[in-house]
């Protein structure tokens, strides 16, 4: 059976109640949108994956409630998390301005090497924008981190915005990545070797006179 990847990462996704993480999360794994839903208690995961430079990701995407009372339930996943989606909903200046906590969180309890983009969702509201797109280049310029606005609704950004926090957490552990397989592969050659070995042991004593090599 053939492999069906060569490296596991984690994802999370971070944001206030209602700024959409869940539809971000469906519409990239299912390509499906679900205008009206239950939010999300405790957390969900789904999973895909990419080939990247040729190399099979696959990729597990971790949606948290976003609740402040669910937040100590997040916490527990930062630490484990190798990239994580800090979410703001364009038509809320308020889940805009919590961005800086959540921020902070991943900060104080994410590992080092974690990577991060900044998504201001729900960008088909256009009309009931509160939250200009100077102002989350501007915070995502100040975090150090890439910045998209999507939209679950129309499909705007999604596949670029989960494919590119992706390429950043398989930079950052490429040589993690290129040392496995090299081990993989090694293991693979001694047994191609163990077993050619093999069938010269069992050759008869006629067979191995008429070896050329």
């Amino acid at each position: 059976m053939a492999k069906q990847y060569d490296v596991l990462f984690r994802l999370l996704l971070l944001g206030d109640s209602g700024v959409g993480k869940t539809c971000l999360l469906c519409r990239f794994t299912d390509n499906e949108f679900h205008p009206s839903h239950i939010s999300t208690i405790g957390v969900d995961f789904k999973m895909k994956t990419l080939v990247i430079d040729g190399i099979k990701v696959r990729i597990q995407i971790w949606d948290t409630a976003g609740q402040e009372r669910y937040q100590t339930i997040t916490k527990q996943y930062y630490r484990r998390a190798q990239g994580i989606f800090l979410v703001y909903d364009i038509t809320s200046e308020r889940s805009f301005q919590h961005i800086m906590k959540w921020a902070s969180d991943v900060d104080e309890y994410a590992p080092n090497k974690v990577q991060k983009i900044l998504v201001g969702n729900k960008a088909d509201e256009e009309n009931r924008r509160q939250v200009a797109t100077e102002q989350g280049s501007k915070l995502a310029k100040a975090y150090g981190m890439d910045f998209f606005e999507t939209s679950a609704f129309t499909n705007q950004n999604i596949t670029e915005t989960f494919t590119r926090l992706a390429e950043q957490v398989l930079a950052v552990h490429k040589k993690d990545v290129d040392l496995l397989q090299s081990s993989l592969t090694g293991e693979l050659n001694l047994a191609a070797l163990e077993e050619e070995e093999g069938l010269c042991d069992h050759m008869s004593a006629d067979q191995t006179n008429a070896c050329w090599c």
